[in-house]
């Protein structure tokens, strides 16, 4: 006679937490309308954080801000070419260049604009907050996006990652309320949403993918399992339809693409701390997030729509960054900065937990609230020395002098800050349009490039009186030197310096001025630079 195997208890049948107190709101808060208070609400977090993110607002660019702002400086027309070789995807340069349009292309205006989309996730994050899990934790969500490391980092950035951010904001609950509660009329929201997150930024990729490893989740617990394949089909679908335009140039940089600063620790550790502002932030949430989720792991409610919920907001974002840590074996993909989805599903995974934990969550969102407080703890302060450099050094150039960078992703950078007139090249060699970075197989072309025999034409192509600025990169920062493309642009600088200091010797160059006099440690890439005038 066998015995039949015992049932398995889920999890949450086995923890029983002791009675949490809930707080409430004062009398006379409840007295007013919510949507009035709440909507209050929302107004003071973004008028805070507006003054907590915009203390860098004027700050100088690092060569990835000035490549994105040289690229918005081309047509519309121009916009899918230039993009196609610097690497990522259209929507946000074509959004910068119509703001440049309207507002100029100097830091406080580029910076202005993800600053605008930063402000933004805010109240999309209490509206999906609200939506998915209650009033409650559509505040939290909105305190947490108001203060949040991810979004305050690049919310001073000349860069898509703010928007990427808001676009998932309003992408991962679209998929939620479509999948999870059945609300089909948010499958549209879905369906844009990705395809637009798509062609801001290629790693959201990953984020397409997490959405149907969580989609399998739904799936398995679901009653509806044709009607919702049906659904499925019609959302990732469209969008990846919409997507087909971009499809092969995303192909052609994946297959092109040069790592410059890439960095991936064995278990990728760093990744968590970053997006969420550090290890005590993530414990803190973690607490919280436990406390009001064990509830919803018992037999009789596992398979409501809110368990499947935090199940999704759990899956997303663990399945999107497993298939990035595998990708980064291969190539350059395990970069913080690419995350903000994964973010986005972190945090309101931690705004719905705190909600629902009572009197712990509200102590969690408080103390998540003092540890993010200071943005300068976690977000830099001096990208770059470049504009100290061209302050010094612009008025001694005359147009037709040569400017060289040294490292060659800076020569947008020093297009941006010096007069216009000039002509550039850099270790590749002689640079036709500076405003932007062709990364296509650039690694390659520069482990071609020989140092003797692409520098001497181009001194040899200056007249007497004629100057060359050489900008080379300081890298005395060994952590930021170590991958391929950085260990060969630190040895062909160096090697560039040393032929042009023979060329001093021999007499053809004789060095007019250096800069900077006043050096301020950057904390990305800073250089050092010096005049040569053609002697003969």
């Amino acid at each position: 006679m066998t015995t039949a195997a015992p049932k398995r208890r889920p999890l949450g049948s086995y923890i029983q937490l002791p009675p949490i107190r809930e707080v409430h709101p004062p009398a006379w808060f409840d007295r007013y309308p919510r949507r009035l208070t709440t909507a209050a609400i929302v107004l003071g977090l973004m008028l805070i954080s507006a003054v907590l993110r915009s203390r860098q607002l004027s700050g100088q660019l690092w060569f990835d801000e000035a490549g994105a702002v040289g690229i918005a400086s081309h047509t519309l027309g121009q916009l899918p070419g230039v993009v196609r070789h610097n690497g990522g995807a259209p929507l946000y340069y074509a959004l910068l260049h119509i703001w440049i349009q309207v507002f100029g292309a100097s830091e406080r205006a580029t910076h202005a604009l993800t600053l605008l989309c930063a402000l933004l996730t805010i109240p999309a994050a209490c509206w999906a907050g609200w939506s998915l899990s209650g009033r409650r934790a559509g505040i939290f969500a909105a305190i947490l996006f108001a203060f949040g490391a991810y979004v305050t980092r690049y919310a001073q950035e000349t860069a898509p990652y703010a928007l990427l951010a808001l676009l998932a904001l309003l992408t991962l609950p679209a998929f939620v309320h479509a999948f999870v509660y059945r609300r089909r009329r948010y499958l549209w929201l879905f369906t844009i949403g990705l395809a637009l997150m798509l062609y801001t930024q290629g790693s959201a990729g990953f984020f397409a993918f997490g959405a149907l490893a969580a989609f399998g989740v739904v799936y398995r617990l679901a009653e509806d399992r044709r009607g919702l394949l049906r659904d499925a089909a019609i959302g990732f679908g469209a969008a990846f339809i919409l997507f087909v335009p971009w499809l092969p140039a995303t192909i052609y940089e994946i297959s092109h693409a040069t790592a410059p600063w890439h960095y991936a620790p064995l278990l990728g550790a760093d990744v968590p701390s970053d997006l969420m502002g550090g290890e005590r932030v993530n414990a803190t949430l973690l607490v919280a997030v436990l406390v009001g989720v064990v509830p919803l792991l018992t037999a009789a409610r596992r398979r409501t729509p809110e368990a499947i919920t935090v199940w999704v907001l759990i899956a997303l974002p663990i399945s999107a960054l497993v298939l990035a840590r595998i990708a980064s074996l291969a190539t350059v993909t395990w970069v913080s900065r690419y995350f903000g989805p994964m973010a986005v599903a972190l945090l309101l995974l931690g705004a719905v937990g705190a909600a629902r934990a009572r009197v712990v969550g509200v102590v969690a969102i408080v103390v998540c609230v003092g540890f993010l407080f200071n943005p300068g703890s976690y977000t830099p302060t001096f990208k770059s020395d470049m504009r100290d450099l061209a302050g010094e050094l612009a008025p001694k150039l005359h147009p037709g002098d040569l400017v060289v960078a040294g490292q060659p992703e800076q020569t947008p950078l020093a297009w941006y800050y010096l007069p216009g007139g000039l002509a550039f090249a850099n270790t590749l060699g002689p640079v036709s349009d500076p405003t932007y970075m062709n990364w296509s197989d650039a690694q390659a072309r520069l482990q071609k490039a020989n140092p003797a025999t692409t520098l001497g034409p181009l001194v040899a192509s200056l007249k007497p009186g004629q100057q060359l600025l050489f900008v080379r990169p300081l890298t005395e920062g060994v952590s930021n030197w170590k991958q391929p493309w950085t260990k060969l642009v630190r040895r062909r600088a160096a090697q560039w310096g040393q032929i042009l200091t023979k060329d001093v010797a021999n007499g053809t160059l004789k060095p007019v001025a250096w800069a900077p006099h006043n050096y301020r440690s950057a904390c990305c890439v800073a250089n050092s630079a010096t005049l040569y005038e053609k002697a003969s």
